[in-house]
Formats: C-alpha cells, structure tokens, sequence
C-alpha cells in the first residue's frame, strides 16, 4: 500500500475513533448504572474511561498493522543516519525537559496577554482517572502512540518531504493544538508539537518523540493525581520546579 493511501487510513480511524467514543461510552455508561449498579455520577466517570480505552484498543491494531507492514512508511528522511536505540531513548528523555521548559515560556507569553493558566482537559482527566484508572492507559500509551504517528510522521513527515523542516514543524504543531479543543492555549499545545517534530527529525525516530510525549503525559497524571502535593495542579512551573526537586 502506498503512502498516501496508509495517510487517508490512518486519519479516517482516528476520525471514526473519535467520533465511537460517544456511543462507546455512552453504552458503558449504562452498563456500570443499570447493570453494575453504579450511582449515575459515578458511572459517567467509569463509562468514559472504559468507553475511551476500548475504541483505542480497537483503533491500535489497524493502525499498527499498517505502519509496520510498510517498511518504506517510515523512509522520509534523506539525509542522515538513524539514532542508536540509547540515543533515541536519551532524546525523548531530554524531549520532556525541552517541551516543560517551553511551555513555562509559552506560559508567561499567555499570561501576558490575560490567558489565565489551567488546562480544564487536564483537569478532567484528572478527575476520571481518579475514578477508573483504566484511561491513563489511554493517556500515557495509546495518546503518545496514535499523536505521534498521526501528528508528526503522517501531517509533519507528508509536508516536510514537499517543504522544509520549520514549514512541517510549523503546521503539524498548530494542527495538534487545534485538535487538544482549548484554542486559547494554543501556544501551550504548539510548543510540544514543535518539540517532538524536531525530535522525530533529529533522531530520526518516532519512537523519541513517543517517549517524550509519553513522559510528558505521565507528568501531567501523576501532577493530576497528587494535589497534595502541587497545591496548583495547572501551574506548570511549579510543576517544572517541583519536577527537578
């Protein structure tokens, strides 16, 4: 299968994806109310995570099945050799610092505007993980997977092999806020966006930017999950601070 078809594939799964989990979890929702006894409250909590979990659990396998059955889905860069597997994981370890401590900037360039800090996806999050662990799985695992495949080898890796670096980065950044639905945050979101796109290009591996979109993602729960610790969840500099404490 050429690329471009496996591209049409991949965005029409994440599309359907997207749009199942509102059955999904509607469905699961009245499972853990009607059947399992569930307070309604409660079940609603359960039912998006188990309804988001389950549509990436069946999302993950036409995709994976995809890009690795095509060798050359992952040949987009001409020049330069591919990190070591120690490199790689390096890079995506320091991709977690590089994207935190541009978001601390891209956070007082908001602030300067009055864009109050807080991410209120987070926040929800959060919430529902506190509830039903279930989806930070979605959260550390199938979100770093599907993002970075989707974000940065189909719409960064498309346009780069037509454009430039900055062009791909630029783009495939902004598109990836969008996508997070808080558009007055849209700094925030494009800052790991153009981090994990020069990741990916340094490397050369997709795997570097998983795993600093994965470390990042990880943060944010365990931020989430331990308010008594970071007694201001959202603000990502003390996050930052707290982090290298």
């Amino acid at each position: 299968m050429k690329n471009w078809k496996i591209y049409i594939w991949i965005i029409a799964i994440y599309i359907v994806m997207q749009l199942a989990s509102v059955p999904v979890a509607n469905g699961m929702i009245d499972y853990f109310q009607n059947s399992v006894g569930i307070d309604e409250g409660d079940a609603k909590y359960f039912g998006f995570a188990w309804g988001l979990f389950i549509v990436n659990l069946i999302a993950a396998a036409p995709i994976l099945y995809m890009t690795t059955r095509n060798k050359k889905f992952w040949d987009i860069f001409k020049t330069g050799k591919k990190a070591t597997i120690g490199k790689t994981i390096l890079w995506g370890v320091l991709g977690l610092f590089m994207s935190m401590a541009g978001q601390m900037i891209a956070g007082i360039i908001e602030m300067a505007f009055g864009i109050m800090p807080g991410s209120k996806n987070t926040a929800l999050l959060g919430e529902v993980a506190r509830m039903s662990p279930i989806v930070i799985v979605s959260i550390i695992i199938f979100a770093p997977l599907f993002e970075e495949i989707i974000f940065r080898r189909v719409l960064f890796g498309g346009i780069y092999t037509k454009t430039n670096f900055w062009v791909a980065a630029l783009i495939s950044a902004f598109i990836f806020a969008v996508v997070h639905g808080e558009l007055n945050h849209t700094l925030i979101y494009m800052v790991p966006g153009i981090v994990f796109a020069f990741l990916y290009y340094h490397t050369k591996s997709i795997l570097a930017p998983m795993i600093a979109h994965l470390l990042i993602n990880s943060f944010a729960v365990i931020v989430q999950l331990n308010p008594q610790i970071f007694k201001q969840p959202d603000s990502i500099k003390q996050a930052f601070i707290f982090f290298l404490q």
